[in-house]
């Protein structure tokens, strides 16, 4: 029988403001140690960015979330205060929720912000994160959340000009580069090809900077850059792919729902790797996945979840049902329970890195899970 976690019990709260917006929750973690994150702001000037060639540099947000101590300090927001106004105006209207219907900004995190480490999570394995096409790193927060509650180091990685909306320090808002007028199946694929190429130089960047960032008290030297893993949504499963067959700093990576773009699709990776999918996204309707899965020669497994559509792999999974009224987001989330959903992936994704990146051991890649009859192990 299915066990609600403690996740479940605040994924469906929903107030209104005076103003009638909505208010929306995320679910709490379910690890054993409170949260904490910090945002910075780093730059490589090794290379121009490489959306914008004429800006001689490449300047990148990312958000660090890691085990801390308890504090009274206020959460920090979801979304930043000129993101989460540019999401409203741009970015949520096109997903059928006009201007004004949520308050995006009140959105609360979990996680303390510069809140001191907790020494008692020990040497942390490192999990970079990168979103979905277009998607900004705020969309990973559910899962990431609970990675850093079970003692993770993960870092997320905001694309900047590829991202709808990235907030620098100073009240500074970069919109995404916009999109060609005509997306053919041509254009369409350039384009990915393009931002999957900075992605990959992104993430090899951050993860070059983690030793000598400056991390919050307690935090120092715990990050454990011997073990490295990668997860990624939609085209950031397709860079935790690449990245995981490229870098020999990486061990072991996830991908959410993403076809995967450029060679890896035919290499296939040597290292621990999980798929997680759609209902409706097989190794039969998607040839890259069938090619990489062919060509993968590390230990590996793929799950599938029932009901589930290619945005329940993003914190769209605990958001959008809570809107008020019947506007249908089944295109984007699907039909799956969102309480049980989190909770799967979480479950599934905690004990993969935990298994890879700090020898655990774990049943629930054996077989199909009792705890979880939604999702199939997929041969």
């Amino acid at each position: 029988m299915f066990l609600f976690t403690k996740a479940a019990a605040t994924l469906l709260a929903v107030s209104l403001t005076p103003a009638g917006s909505a208010t929306l929750t995320l679910p709490e973690p379910d690890g054993p140690y409170a949260v904490g994150t910090v945002a910075m702001r780093l730059v490589d000037r090794s290379r121009p960015d490489p959306l914008v060639r004429s800006k001689p540099y490449r300047e990148l947000m990312v958000s660090l979330w890691y085990p801390a101590e308890h504090t009274g300090q206020v959460p920090a927001p979801h979304m930043a205060p000129l993101a989460a106004a540019d999401w409203d105006r741009r970015s949520a209207p096109p997903m059928g929720i006009p201007k004004g219907t949520v308050n995006w900004a009140a959105t609360a995190t979990h996680a303390r912000p510069g809140a001191p480490g907790d020494g008692r999570a020990g040497n942390l394995p490192v999990v970079l994160f990168s979103s979905g096409d277009g998607g900004p790193r705020t969309l990973g927060t559910t899962l990431v959340e609970d990675l850093a509650s079970r003692g993770y180091l993960v870092v997320t990685v905001d694309h900047t000009y590829e991202a709808d909306q990235v907030e620098f320090p100073g009240g500074r808002l970069v919109r995404a580069l916009p999109l060609p007028s005509k997306l053919t199946p041509r254009v369409l694929a350039k384009l990915l090809a393009q931002h999957n190429k900075a992605r990959l130089a992104d993430m090899r960047f951050v993860l070059g900077q983690i030793g000598g960032l400056r991390l919050p008290g307690g935090l120092r030297g715990a990050a454990d850059l011997a073990r490295v893993g990668v997860l990624g949504q939609s085209l950031g499963g397709s860079v935790a792919a690449q990245l995981a067959h490229d870098d020999a700093r990486v061990d072991a990576g996830v991908n959410l729902d993403g076809a995967y773009v450029g060679s890896v699709a035919k290499t296939g990776v040597a290292k621990p790797f999980l798929q997680m999918a759609a209902q409706t996204h097989t190794r039969e309707n998607e040839p890259t996945w069938k090619s990489f899965w062919r060509a993968s020669r590390g230990w590996k497994r793929e799950l599938r979840f029932k009901g589930a559509a290619h945005g329940s792999f993003t914190d769209l999974q605990a958001l959008l049902p809570q809107i008020p009224g019947k506007t249908p987001f089944g295109d984007f989330v699907g039909t799956i329970n969102p309480q049980r959903s989190v909770a799967a992936q979480r479950a599934y994704i905690a004990a993969f890195f935990d298994l890879h990146l700090a020898n655990k051991p774990t049943r629930l890649f054996e077989a199909p899970s009792e705890r979880f009859p939604e999702v199939s192990l997929i041969p």
